[in-house]
């Protein structure tokens, strides 16, 4: 992918920006096993497993996946993915997640990569971005709102905890020609 890798410095850390390749799986897998179960709760593959990475690795490989990712000199620090679904009628959409190591949160981490995730979404001619959280994630709420991502859907019950208890799941969109309209796309102007 055009632009990366590339160094950015982030509230005085200067973190590696790279996209993910088929050499990452051990990274991810050790990333995703040292993230609290909760994070994982919206996602929908069970990424501490080594055969959902290796489904995710084969996603990237066929371009339907397309994962960005932030590194320190020691360690990956987050992620933020575009997914594209198979469905004919809706190639112009692409979810997006983003997660974010406990200890590197509140440094914006997640803003600039989903800043950075649009730009992807761009250069690929995708038009709508969608992501998924639990209403509880208010923290992920609130950094996608100032991005101007909306609300457009509640699915109730949609997701269930290793307790059996059902989860509702807040499915949010933002244009992609509104976002870059409004300067958000990383490193223009706003």
């Amino acid at each position: 992918m055009e632009g990366f890798p590339k160094t950015v410095e982030v509230r005085d850390t200067v973190l590696s920006l790279r996209m993910m390749g088929a050499d990452d799986g051990p990274l991810m897998l050790d990333f995703a096993q040292r993230l609290p179960y909760h994070d994982l709760m919206f996602l929908r593959r069970d990424i501490t497993q080594q055969s959902s990475i290796d489904r995710w690795l084969h996603d990237i490989a066929s371009e339907k996946m397309y994962t960005l990712l932030a590194e320190s000199e020691t360690q990956l620090l987050g992620y933020a993915t575009l997914y594209r679904n198979d469905f004919d009628w809706s190639r112009h959409v692409a979810e997006i997640r983003v997660l974010i190591a406990p200890d590197a949160r509140k440094m914006g981490l997640g803003r600039l990569l989903t800043r950075e995730a649009f730009n992807v979404a761009l250069s690929l001619g995708i038009q709508k971005v969608a992501a998924r959280m639990t209403l509880d994630q208010t923290g992920a709420r609130t950094v996608f709102e100032e991005l101007g991502f909306r609300a457009e859907a509640i699915l109730r019950d949609e997701v269930k905890d290793r307790a059996g208890k059902t989860h509702d799941i807040l499915l949010m969109a933002n244009d992609v020609t509104e976002f870059l309209a409004r300067g958000e796309a990383y490193g223009l102007p706003r």
